[in-house]
């Protein structure tokens, strides 16, 4: 019988997550952001890839503080994307905004139906049901997310708007829309 009231599991004594904890304890110790008001200083939004080859701050100069970022796969402007690009805007600061996926993203390297039968055999389930998102023509996605952002009713015209594609092995950018 599946109890929802039942109390969860305990960590094990040599949890999973025990060295991330550790770092974050000593991360901890040298923590000075208290009171930090989260607003972008830089006036920056970066949607971008969840790869981790992508350091958006690093790449663009800033530092924590400067931008918001929201990642995924194939970094594509999603509806969830845009409520963040129209949060940011109208809350924190955000007055331009980037598009930024990357060279040899994943995401491009497979059709809908291939990644679903790459990701049904790793899982030993069937993964039919599950939309990845792939990207047939990066070029053409970036453009198309570009105008999404541009054309959304609450993002103002006065917000400036650009696409480029990352190159994960020279580190540059490369305006495209």
């Amino acid at each position: 019988m599946n109890d929802s009231t039942a109390a969860p599991e305990s960590a094990s004594a040599t949890d999973d997550f025990d060295d991330l904890l550790e770092a974050n304890r000593t991360y901890a110790d040298t923590h000075d952001l208290a009171g930090f008001d989260g607003v972008a200083h830089a006036g920056i939004a970066i949607v971008t890839c969840m790869d981790s080859r992508i350091d958006p701050l690093g790449l663009l100069g800033l530092k924590l503080g400067d931008a918001k970022i929201f990642r995924n796969p194939g970094g594509r402007v999603t509806a969830a994307a845009l409520e963040a690009m129209v949060l940011g805007v109208h809350l924190l600061n955000v007055q331009r905004i980037l598009v930024v996926p990357h060279t040899r993203c994943a995401m491009t390297r497979y059709s809908e139906a291939e990644l679903r039968e790459v990701i049904g055999e790793k899982a030993g389930s069937n993964a039919s049901w599950q939309g990845f998102h792939v990207i047939a023509d990066q070029e053409a996605a970036l453009t198309a997310d570009v105008a999404a952002v541009r054309a959304h009713p609450l993002i103002p015209d006065t917000v400036a708007v650009g696409g480029f594609i990352y190159d994960v092995d020279t580190g540059l950018l490369d305006r495209r829309a």
